[in-house]
């Protein structure tokens, strides 16, 4: 992002053997033959803390027709019948325990976008066998992490996200400030024809990723928000869409910044619009506003490579009559102390390219290679990366399971310090990140969270072990 309850009993598992992604070319993503027992092991540690609990929730991915915009069904995949699919919402020290059951024609899993949890429970073709239609899956784990998160499929993406498999998470610290009212707000897009339904997309599009003609705000396009006069509200946003940045404006007002992916901030910053990268989040205090007004929420030019778009409409807000606040003046933020200092050097460079090949059509690399296998990452040892994009649109890189700091972009520091596992590299630019890996060891990835430049390949898988494993075992 960047500043301008029972216990479940039997756990169904797909028998699906080696499972190839769509696009993939010859390399066959499947998880090791440990993956049984490691399931097995991370559901029996997945115990709530002191005070805690399990929040059970029971999903069911299946078409359904939906209403995108007034008077006009267009037939979707969607999460319990709805799209965005119902909000989850638990508290720091419990336990998430979700069964998915497909009811698609084809195989699906569920990847928890920003949750740290162990590999086994990532939702990858890595670490989990997809779950054939008419099966199940349950997925169990302990919320470790305050802030705003989301899921989605991580199977054929292109598809099964643009269709409507995608959802929020809000999970809650102990210690919430108070606002008159919080919003969770869930950004897509699609692409539909005359009809309402979806269609593909042309050959500019499948450079860029798919950017859809119908933008949505919580799976309506343009809906109307209202707001009582005099009261401030926390709106938690999410970048779902598959390619679409956002330059998100409050009619140009300002607002604060108090959390991005992982959380809460270092400390409140104060600004006129903020860009979220698919993937991203951003959690935001509006307000207060006039009786009265009528303001835009808008995504304001900006070129990632692909020129700029017009001022774009997501929703209006309309201010009605004056109401009491309970939210009074507040400074809320978070210590948090660096990993390195900003001169410290790499120990990774990841270099994101473009080819173009015989055929025309565009390649997405990660350090030369499509689907790159990246070397093993040791628990405990400091990370610093370079994530250099020597391509001519932007990318935003997305960590699968951990967080990470930003040190610098091409040099410049950031304005404030956060945890993030999504960050957006620009064209021919450089962000260095440091991170740790904490001890969770397992199979992880790394990708540009463009669905179409994952699918081509700009994506890369590694292995987190502990000192004492050796690499060669991995």
């Amino acid at each position: 992002m960047s500043l301008h309850h029972e216990h479940h009993k039997h756990h169904e598992h797909s028998t699906h053997a080696h499972h190839a992604h769509g696009g993939h070319g010859s390399v066959v993503h499947a998880p090791s033959a440990a993956v049984a027992a490691d399931y097995q092991r991370a559901y029996a540690q997945a115990e709530p803390e002191p005070g805690g609990t399990v929040v059970r929730v029971d999903l069911e991915a299946r078409e359904v027709d939906w209403e995108f915009t007034p008077g006009r069904l267009t037939r979707v995949w969607a999460y319990d019948g709805q799209v965005p699919g119902p909000l989850i919402e638990a508290r720091v020290g419990d336990v998430l325990e979700v069964r998915l059951t497909n009811g698609l024609p084809e195989p699906t899993t569920l990847h928890w976008h920003g949750l740290r949890l162990p590999a086994a429970m990532d939702g990858t073709d890595m670490v989990q066998r997809p779950i054939e239609p008419g099966q199940a899956f349950t997925y169990r784990f302990k919320l470790m992490d305050a802030g705003t998160f989301w899921y989605h499929s991580h199977s054929n993406e292109t598809v099964q996200v643009e269709r409507g498999l995608y959802g929020a998470i809000v999970v809650r610290a102990a210690d919430e400030p108070v606002f008159d009212r919080e919003r969770v707000l869930v950004i897509s897009d699609v692409m539909l024809d005359e009809s309402g339904q979806f269609t593909t997309f042309d050959g500019r599009e499948q450079r860029g990723g798919r950017e859809g003609n119908v933008r949505l705000l919580n799976g309506t396009s343009e809906p109307e928000l209202v707001i009582w006069g005099g009261q401030v509200e926390r709106w938690r946003i999410i970048n779902a869409a598959s390619s679409r940045y956002v330059r998100l404006s409050v009619g140009g007002r300002p607002f604060r910044i108090v959390g991005t992916g992982g959380g809460v901030i270092e400390g409140l910053t104060i600004v006129r619009d903020v860009l979220l990268a698919p993937g991203e989040r951003v959690e935001i205090v509006v307000g207060p506003f006039e009786p009265g007004e009528i303001i835009e929420v808008v995504s304001e030019p900006y070129d990632r490579g692909m020129g700029e778009h017009g001022t774009e409409l997501f929703a209006t807000v309309r201010v009605g009559p004056a109401a009491p606040s309970q939210c009074g003046p507040f400074e809320w933020t978070r210590q948090i102390a660096p990993l390195v200092r900003w001169s410290a050097s790499p120990t990774q460079e990841i270099v994101f390219s473009e080819q173009i090949g015989a055929d025309g059509d565009v390649r997405f690399l990660i350090n030369g290679e499509r689907h790159y296998r990246a070397s093993p990452v040791t628990v405990g040892e400091p990370q610093v990366w370079d994530i250099i994009n020597t391509s001519s649109v932007d990318h935003p890189f997305h960590l699968h399971g951990f967080f990470f700091q930003v040190v610098d972009r091409d040099g410049i520091l950031p304005a404030y310090l956060s945890w993030e596992d999504t960050v957006n590299v620009p064209a021919g630019g450089r962000v260095r990140v440091a991170w740790v890996a904490d001890d969770r060891p397992g199979e992880w990835m790394y990708h540009c969270h463009i669905l179409e430049h994952h699918a081509s390949g700009m994506m890369a898988h590694f292995a987190v072990v502990r000192p004492s494993a050796q690499s060669s075992d991995m």
